[in-house]
């Protein structure tokens, strides 16, 4: 009888894990656009760094945010170089255009706002 009831609270124990685990979506956090993404605690964040182009993106658990009244103010340190630019709204993202030094392990960070309040700040690492 102990044997049995053993085994019913292992396979229980077992059973309320995989249930736990298949609510959380695992994948909220891979790249959607190309870009290398960093969570954060009120959204997440995918930045895709381009030699003539920033773009990053804003998503809530894996749905895209609206950026229309967001901003954002990123920071590239590569090397002993450091560049600041600012990102305002272009679609679905946000975006600057210009000439920008993007190699493999720059790192960038990035503090964006949303509607006058900070949204985060996300650090990336540049593959």
């Amino acid at each position: 009888m102990k044997k049995q009831a053993l085994m019913a609270i292992l396979a229980l124990s077992m059973a309320g894990g995989a249930l736990a685990a298949g609510d959380h979506k695992h994948d909220d956090h891979a790249p959607r656009h190309g870009g290398v993404v960093a969570p954060g605690k009120e959204a997440d964040f995918e930045l895709v760094a381009r030699p003539d182009a920033l773009h990053l993106y804003l998503s809530d658990h894996g749905k895209p945010m609206d950026p229309s009244k967001a901003a954002a103010k990123v920071t590239l340190l590569a090397g002993a170089e450091k560049t600041e630019v600012e990102l305002k709204p272009a679609g679905d993202k946000l975006e600057a255009k210009g000439s920008f030094k993007v190699a493999a392990g720059t790192k960038a960070v990035a503090v964006v706002t949303n509607a006058g309040k900070t949204l985060g700040t996300a650090r990336f690492t540049l593959k």
